[in-house]
């Protein structure tokens, strides 16, 4: 079959006259095949252009967005920064306030306890002046009486002197403070013949009208120390009542 198609094929090649084509004699015609091939140059320059541009601006953009996170990475690690600086401040403000006012209570606690201290040292004041002004007034009230029993004693000196003077002298009569205004303590010595050391003595209680002996050492008889007594408040003299007094001593001492 193929045999059969070239052969009408070479057949067919070989009627073709010979001369001119058709396509010859047809009229030129311009498509602008060169005018397109440039423009097309200079939309593909200007298109390589456009996408060189707008790489360079997306290149830019993204760097700047980098540099934009970047900023905002830094300014928000200082802001945490500043926000731990600032959380560290408070809470130094805040233990300050806090030994502020501990410190503030335990002054208001001290000052509490000085006032109190000095209201209890203002009533001790005023009660040791109470006391001072009754010790003042007892003071004086025993010295008024002091005076009063010294008074009575001189009264009566200008009859005693010269034989209390020789009790005192040649009978070693001592006369002593019995710790009271209105006593006197009488000491007897050589009234015991086995020690003439020995002392007795006797407390003359002056503050009644009557004389009155409270007490003595050696003890002795009560019946004897009133019969002495009556008499010495009968006559007021002291000579009697000291040389009753002696004999009961001596006699005391025998015994």
């Amino acid at each position: 079959m193929a045999s059969a198609f070239e052969s009408t094929f070479s057949s067919s090649l070989n009627r073709q006259p010979v001369g001119p084509s058709v396509a010859d004699t047809l009229p030129g015609v311009n498509f602008g095949f060169d005018d397109l091939r440039d423009r097309m140059a200079k939309f593909t320059a200007r298109f390589d252009s456009f996408i060189e541009q707008g790489r360079k601006r997306v290149l830019e953009e993204r760097n700047q967005f980098r540099i934009n996170v970047a900023e905002l990475q830094e300014d928000q690690r200082m802001k945490k920064k500043d926000i731990e600086i600032l959380q560290l401040k408070t809470a130094t403000h805040q233990q300050t306030i806090e030994k502020e006012e501990a410190e503030t209570r335990e002054m208001q606690g001290a000052i509490s306890t000085l006032a109190q201290q000095r209201d209890k040292q203002a009533s001790q004041r005023d009660q040791l002046q109470r006391q001072i002004l009754d010790v003042q007034k007892e003071i004086e009230s025993r010295s008024a009486a002091q005076q009063a029993h010294t008074r009575k004693l001189e009264s009566q000196k200008r009859f005693d002197i010269p034989e209390l003077d020789f009790w005192v002298t040649n009978l070693g009569l001592r006369i002593e403070g019995a710790g009271t205004d209105d006593r006197l303590k009488f000491v007897f010595m050589h009234v015991d013949e086995r020690n003439w050391e020995r002392e007795g003595w006797f407390e003359l209680c002056t503050g009644d009208r009557d004389y009155d002996v409270r007490h003595c050492r050696p003890k002795l008889e009560r019946e004897k120390v009133e019969k002495v007594l009556d008499k010495v408040n009968q006559s007021r003299e002291l000579v009697a009542l000291l040389k009753g007094m002696r004999e009961l001593f001596v006699e005391a001492m025998k015994s």
